[in-house]
């Protein structure tokens, strides 16, 4: 029996994705209390953040290849 894969075509870029993915983990961290559960919610989060800033960096059309 061969797998197939899900191909789904995504709709938004990965930063606008990363950016609701962090504001909703941010939503979430806000509800729990304090603890660890909050602190790994709002860990989560920021590298969310992290990665749609990077992404965008890495996509600036100001990058030069190293030479």
């Amino acid at each position: 029996m061969i797998k197939r894969r899900n191909r789904s075509k995504q709709i938004d870029d990965l930063e606008l994705r990363l950016e609701n993915e962090a504001a909703q983990l941010r939503e979430q961290a806000r509800l729990l209390p304090p603890g660890s559960l909050r602190e790994e919610t709002l860990r989560k989060a920021r590298q969310c953040e992290i990665g749609a800033h990077m992404s965008e960096w890495l996509r600036s059309p100001g990058l030069q290849p190293p030479r």
